[in-house]
């Protein structure tokens, strides 16, 4: 086959079961307060340690406030969540980044950015965005709770052996098209199970020309497809992007990881399962208008008629539909908003605040509209300060919040109330996901502060 895919997983295949899953070595295990505490207890009940805690991260994501971080937690079963990964952390002395650290923030954004992720890695969390850290040019893919006990128990996993993709996307990316309105593109053209039982190496000129935060959140989406992850080859912009920081190689050692990760590329002659081409210049600005992330279009098109979605997916689509109270034919520019949140580890990194801010500087938080603004770590907090960001998105009326997972998901303070309207830049739009009833269009940063400063779905080309 001769893929990278095949290259990393093979270089990390410590058994293979006939006709069963594949043993397979972990490089990177993080571990977040949602998915550990039964996989930490599964140890105890079977008296015993992790392996190899020098290869284990823990890390609060999902239930920290975005406010008040000083001050314990509010809510008791956050409280609990928070308390207990770092109770397990300390007692199986693992790594932890709680809350206050200046190395704290959302695990995937943290993860690449202290150079724990690196080229040729294999990588897993109890969390299906892991795919995030496959920009890197890492095979990194989410896992069960089950799993994690696993990993910590042997560094090793079984897992099947997926099928392998090629997604090339040629060609020039238009003006205000975003990494994120490439993997929304994608997946409206693919569905959300259109990658299912594959692994996703992105290619084409079009991803080459993305920045390290483009990538991050092209593959952070990959799952969002079906996909069992997603990755994209080492470069010279990985290599820029990772050399000095925290615990990427030093020195001699550094120069001898990237002449081994300049071989990390598919063969001229390999072979996917799949291979798919599409045109940059065909891709504009995006939002959702539905309850997946597949249902996705044009922000200045209109939403299908029902006469165009396959006979076997309109019930859903009429479900979809009536939830977030869209008509079919319908467009969304002007539409009123109510909330815009921009963040998660989709979009919480230092390019993103870039993005809004250019944006909304010079111009007017419009009047009703709530914005969340949460960077994806301390790391990213810090450099919006160094860089003046925060100034320029204060005059807007915006104000930064502190690192977490906030409104991606309802487990935190920051929820959407039922029937509002939320431009956001996370991953997921299903019911609920943001708030019991909540609506939301998920967007690039552009789109989303065109959202913010108008007050109305608005097509980011207009205002840059």
């Amino acid at each position: 086959m001769n893929t990278l895919f095949d290259k990393i997983w093979d270089a990390h295949l410590v058994d293979r079961v006939e006709g069963g899953p594949d043993q397979l070595y972990i490089d990177r295990l993080y571990c977040h307060e949602v998915t550990s505490p039964q996989a930490f207890d599964g140890l105890r009940a079977r008296g015993i340690r992790c392996l190899r805690p020098e290869k284990i991260v823990c890390m609060p994501d999902h239930n920290t406030p975005t406010h008040d971080q000083d001050k314990p937690i509010a809510d008791p079963v956050s409280r609990r969540q928070v308390d207990a990964l770092a109770a397990n952390a300390a007692e199986f002395g693992l790594a932890h980044f709680g809350m206050g650290d200046p190395r704290n923030g959302i695990i995937h954004v943290v993860g690449p950015e202290q150079g724990l992720s690196l080229p040729g890695m294999t990588i897993v969390c109890g969390d299906s965005h892991t795919s995030t850290h496959g920009a890197v040019g890492a095979v990194a893919f989410g896992i069960g709770t089950s799993e994690v006990e696993m990993v910590l128990a042997s560094q090793c996993i079984l897992q099947p052996k997926p099928k392998s993709m090629r997604i090339r996307v040629e060609g020039s990316l238009g003006k205000g098209v975003t990494a994120k309105d490439i993997a929304l593109f994608l997946m409206k053209e693919l569905t959300t199970s259109g990658a299912t039982g594959y692994f996703v190496e992105y290619a084409g000129s079009a991803v080459r020309g993305l920045s390290m935060e483009g990538r991050l959140t092209l593959c952070n989406l990959s799952i969002e497809m079906g996909a069992r992850g997603g990755f994209i080859a080492p470069d010279e912009t990985t290599f820029a992007w990772l050399k000095g920081r925290e615990h990427a190689p030093k020195g001699a050692e550094w120069d001898a990881a990237v002449a081994y990760w300049k071989t990390l590329r598919s063969g001229d002659d390999a072979v996917f399962d799949r291979e798919i081409v599409f045109d940059a210049a065909a891709i504009p600005p995006m939002i959702t208008y539905g309850t997946n992330p597949g249902m996705g279009m044009a922000v200045d098109g209109t939403v299908p008629a029902l006469g165009d979605i396959p006979e076997q997916g309109r019930a859903s689509f009429a479900k979809s539909l009536a939830y977030m109270d869209f008509q079919p034919g319908a467009p969304l520019l002007g539409h009123p908003v109510d909330y815009v949140f921009l963040g998660a580890c989709t979009n919480g990194r230092i390019e993103d605040f870039r993005a809004f801010a250019s944006i909304a500087a010079g111009r007017k938080k419009a009047p009703g509209v709530t914005a969340w603004l949460v960077p994806g770590s301390q790391a990213v907090a810090r450099q919006i300060a160094e860089e003046g960001l925060d100034r320029v998105l204060a005059e807007a009326g915006f104000a930064i919040r502190q690192p977490g997972c906030s409104a991606c998901l309802a487990m935190n303070d920051d929820k959407v109330p039922a029937g509002k309207y939320c431009v956001s830049t996370s991953n997921r739009n299903f019911e609920g996901r943001q708030g019991p009833g909540a609506r939301t269009l998920l967007a690039s940063p552009l789109t989303a502060a065109a959202a913010a400063v108008t007050g109305v779905v608005t097509d980011p080309r207009t205002l840059l």
